[in-house]
């Protein structure tokens, strides 16, 4: 158990238990997150966005935004949710990992309860102690909070209570709902994205909830599959505007534009990709894995691929001291692979040890450019191209391609004000901040530089 998991209860405790600023309830904040959504696109003439430029015209915005390591969906979500890196929070994957002992590789459970996996306390956590209302569509990390009142999940559950309503009201149907469970015969993203956001557009004209989480995910997925600035790009990030517009048109529809602020960002940007580096067939190759065709039959350790970042795993720890030299120097080597990181050093990456989570790895490995890590181990080869993948991240937040987009619009956010950049640790305390509540000591500040004066 890590320490900051040990940590929760007591920080959730005094959370609940210490006097907040007076929250301001009759305040709205929409969170938006376009999935891998590039700083450097959205200003770029050829790609029509006219409900975000309105939006940053009348509000704020940044030249770009830094991410989070690593630079994946799930945890640099929960960055911007709890204004602290991963190393306090804890959320490394696009789930939670688990050890499964020697021998076996770890593996990746996605639904485990929030409790499991976030180890910081969340805006909509503090915004629920201080009697607001929240609501979330496709947000991650999420399953079973008990702080978020009205739920649309990325998975929706068909015994929901909004989902239910919404059957009733004739904007879903049951076979929508079955079509979005796992082995569901599960539709388009984009199919998908156009529910999340009937979903979204239901909570607020409904519940009007004070804080909405609210996610779209088929960028990310046209990006992979094509690349950032490709045509089918393009049209991904024109939808998700799109969408957008839909929202915005909501909350006109509801009387509560003059109340609401719109935060609009990302979770992390792109780099092309051309070409699969294989950790696990070096693994192989080195004797360290056995393989029968795809499937892993025993190995002494193992790499958890996440696009432009991978940890390696030592399954038994008994010969940690034995195998950690070892593994630096055989990937120190390796094809595509261009820097490797003992874990002990997380802290300078933002991320937590291995002591204090047992979801970091031994090793942090980093790709050469133009290459993407592939969890595969099949054959015995241990680079080659990257078919039918296009793009990918992961990479560190150093890079500026990694940078993310940023626009606040509404209610208490200044008229035409541009900054230079923002970090996505930033987010929670401004939403904080416009909210009226108080998130304690975090990473992150209140944007005051956008934010207009408190009456």
């Amino acid at each position: 158990m890590s320490v900051m998991r040990a940590l929760l209860p007591l920080l959730v405790a005094c959370l609940v238990a210490s006097p907040l600023c007076a929250a301001h309830k009759d305040r709205h904040v929409i969170l938006v997150t376009i999935d891998g959504f590039p700083a450097r696109l959205w200003r770029d003439p050829m790609l029509p966005l006219p409900v975000l430029r309105q939006l940053a015209a009348a509000g704020a915005s940044a030249d770009a935004m830094t991410v989070s390591n690593p630079s994946i969906t799930w945890p640099t979500h929960t960055t911007l949710v709890t204004g602290v890196t991963p190393q306090k929070h804890g959320v490394l994957f696009n789930g939670l990992l688990v050890r499964q002992g020697a021998g076996k590789p770890p593996k990746v459970e996605p639904w485990v309860d929030k409790s499991r996996l976030v180890f910081f306390p969340t805006i909509y956590d503090r915004a629920h102690a201080a009697g607001l209302t929240t609501a979330e569509s496709d947000w991650v990390a999420v399953t079973r909070t008990g702080t978020i009142t009205w739920s649309f999940g990325e998975v929706p559950n068909p015994e929901g209570p909004v989902e239910k309503e919404m059957v009733a009201a004739g904007l879903l149907t049951a076979e929508d709902l079955r079509a979005m469970q796992p082995g569901g015969g599960r539709k388009t993203t984009l199919w998908r994205d156009n529910i999340w956001t009937r979903a979204a557009i239901y909570m607020l004209k409904q519940h009007k909830p004070n804080l909405l989480l609210y996610h779209t995910l088929n960028t990310d997925g046209i990006h992979h599959r094509y690349g950032p600035e490709t045509d089918p790009g393009y049209t991904a990030l024109a939808y998700a505007d799109r969408l957008l517009g839909d929202l915005v048109r909501a909350v006109d529809e509801s009387g509560l534009r003059a109340r609401t602020t719109f935060i609009i960002t990302t979770d992390h940007g792109f780099k092309k990709v051309t070409q699969f580096a294989y950790p696990n067939v070096v693994l192989k190759q080195a004797g360290l894995v056995k393989a029968a065709g795809p499937t892993v039959t025993q190995c002494d350790a193992y790499t958890m691929t996440q696009g432009g970042i991978a940890f390696v795993y030592i399954l038994d720890p008994a010969r940690k001291a034995e195998l950690l030299p070892r593994l630096k120097t055989l990937f120190a080597g390796a094809p595509g692979v261009e820097r490797v990181i003992d874990a002990a050093e997380a802290h300078t990456l933002g991320m937590p040890t291995p002591a204090e989570n047992q979801g970091m790895g031994e090793l942090i490995l980093y790709p050469k450019a133009g290459y993407s890590f592939s969890s595969a181990v099949t054959g015995e080869v241990a680079s080659g191209p990257s078919v039918n993948y296009g793009g990918s991240h992961g990479y560190p937040n150093t890079d500026n391609e990694l940078d993310g987009l940023f626009v606040a619009s509404g209610a208490g956010i200044r008229p035409g004000t541009r900054v230079e950049r923002v970090r996505n640790i930033d987010v929670a305390p401004t939403i904080a901040r416009l909210l009226g509540l108080d998130l304690g000591p975090v990473d992150g500040r209140a944007l005051e530089e956008i934010l207009e004066p408190a009456r």
